[in-house]
């Protein structure tokens, strides 16, 4: 209704100003009957008022439809706007951009399902020369094998965490849920990335309740302790000093905890670790930071349903802690 009379205030100004017009010019053409100019104005606004309630009538739906916020987009041509001509017209305007929308949709849709398909197929063509090569270096003797090999984890990590961005975007078709022991998805975690842990001089320290089970995507759960793990070695590197994984729990839910005593994250960057692409001051002393590995844990948390924390003191480590709110104790 307010719509309406905001867009029909210029009309009703017009209309009165024009019937003063020709009153004013029966005025001074000398007609001085004024009962019959009064009723004159009297039935001129009658006839304005009629006009706009047959327009309000006509045209309800069709303000009532640009007033209220749409859910979804397939609410705007759900309903119809009203028979009137401009209602309809309207109308077909939104199914019309409506249709361009939808196929617009589907040509990125399909633009986006090859390049995903496509990066697939890359990556795990890239796996195999990557096998030869830590083969050869495992059977060979030369010095050099352990930086190659070192290397060659490098690569493989950074081949597994752009798949797995690529897989983010269709999340929903790539996940299971179901009952996974957290002990055995930390030790399989902390066994990939062993040479990592090795060459890095930090060890882990196992603290995990071996009979709690989480209900979780087993895979990509994994794929995103790694990514903890990944950080908290990265900033703990040559300390000698230890990663703890420990677990606990709750009336409400299961805590998976991963503290290091690494360099720590400044106070003002803590509030944006976990947006994609930040890197903070920490970033800019390490090179191989790219500032998306908070930001994909933070990402899949959300989409499996868990919590996360995050605490930190610089120059006393970082501690993370994933929150499940399904779990389940096995005697």
């Amino acid at each position: 209704m307010k719509l309406f009379m905001r867009e029909h205030i210029p009309l009703v100004i017009i209309h009165i100003i024009q019937l003063f017009l020709v009153l004013l010019i029966y005025w001074l053409d000398g007609y001085r009957n004024v009962p019959t100019a009064l009723y004159a104005i009297f039935l001129g606004l009658v006839v304005l008022t009629g006009y706009l309630f047959y327009r309000y009538y006509t045209h309800q739906s069709l303000y009532h439809k640009l007033v209220t916020p749409l859910e979804t987009l397939d609410d705007s041509v759900a309903d119809r706007s009203g028979n009137a001509p401009f209602a309809e017209a309207f109308d077909r305007l939104l199914k019309s951009q409506y249709g361009h929308y939808q196929q617009q949709l589907k040509q990125l849709e399909k633009i986006q399902s090859d390049h995903l398909a496509f990066m697939n197929q890359w990556m795990h063509q890239m796996k195999t020369p990557l096998s030869v090569i830590r083969l050869l270096m495992e059977e060979g003797d030369d010095p050099r094998s352990v930086s190659v090999l070192e290397e060659t984890d490098r690569i493989e990590k950074g081949l597994e965490t752009m798949l797995y961005a690529a897989r983010l975007g269709a999340f929903e078709r790539d996940f299971n849920v179901e009952s996974v022991g957290l002990r055995a998805i930390v030790e399989n975690v902390i066994h990939e990335h062993k040479r990592y842990f090795i060459g890095s001089k930090v060890y882990p320290e196992l603290q995990v309740d071996p009979r709690l089970f989480v209900d979780s995507d087993g895979k990509w759960l994994a794929f995103l302790i790694g990514q903890v793990v990944t950080n908290a070695i990265k900033y703990s590197a040559d300390s000698h000093q230890k990663i703890t994984f420990s677990s606990s729990t709750t009336n409400k839910e299961a805590i998976l905890e991963i503290k290091d005593r690494g360099i720590g994250i400044p106070p003002e960057d803590r509030k944006r670790v976990f947006q994609p692409f930040y890197t903070g001051e920490n970033g800019r002393k390490y090179r191989e930071s790219t500032g998306m590995g908070l930001y994909f844990v933070q990402e899949i948390c959300n989409r499996l349903g868990h919590r996360i924390e995050l605490e930190s003191q610089v120059g006393q480590g970082t501690t993370v802690r994933i929150m499940f709110v399904s779990y389940l104790t096995k005697m």
